[in-house]
């Protein structure tokens, strides 16, 4: 694959699939300056992946498995490595400065404290993947997401209660 090929559908990709990859970014990091290391290594992970990218599945579901699966290294390492900024595609790297929902905000610190595996599975619910697509992504059985997602709902419903009978 040509450089020219692999810049061009890096950069599509980044403009179609950046809410999704902010949304991990924002599970799996805290600070503001974490969050744009996080999201420079899955940028660069990206770009390395691209020329290994078979059209087998869809590439919002390749996407999401070099996301959550950088995103996972990322969070266990216990150093940081800086590296550049990704000037070239800064423009698409900004978020959106639409205010965000208080609910959302919440909804994504309880998914933050998740364990890795459920973080992963919680953003995969989010964006609607069937149990089939998680379960590729994350490689582990179907049964298993099931079993997985049906105890985090349980856990979020829990917190959402005791939240909400705190605001009362």
């Amino acid at each position: 694959m040509k450089e020219k090929e692999q810049k061009q559908i890096f950069e599509k990709w980044l403009i179609q699939y950046r809410a999704l990859v902010f949304k991990i970014v924002k599970a799996y990091a805290n600070s503001l300056e974490d969050q744009d290391d996080l999201f420079q290594e899955i940028s660069i992970q990206l770009w390395h992946s691209i020329s290994s990218f078979k059209g087998e599945s869809t590439p919002v579901t390749w996407i999401y498995r070099i996301s959550l699966n950088t995103a996972i290294k990322w969070s266990r390492k216990s150093t940081k490595h800086q590296h550049d900024p990704l000037e070239k595609v800064e423009h698409v790297l900004q978020e959106s400065q639409i205010p965000i929902d208080p609910r959302l905000d919440w909804l994504y610190a309880q998914i933050h404290q998740l364990d890795e595996i459920d973080r992963s599975l919680a953003l995969l619910l989010l964006d609607d993947f069937s149990y089939k697509e998680m379960s590729n992504i994350l490689g582990i059985s179907e049964s298993y997401v099931g079993v997985k997602i049906n105890r985090i709902k349980k856990q979020l419903i829990s917190k959402l209660n005791t939240y909400n009978n705190h605001e009362i």
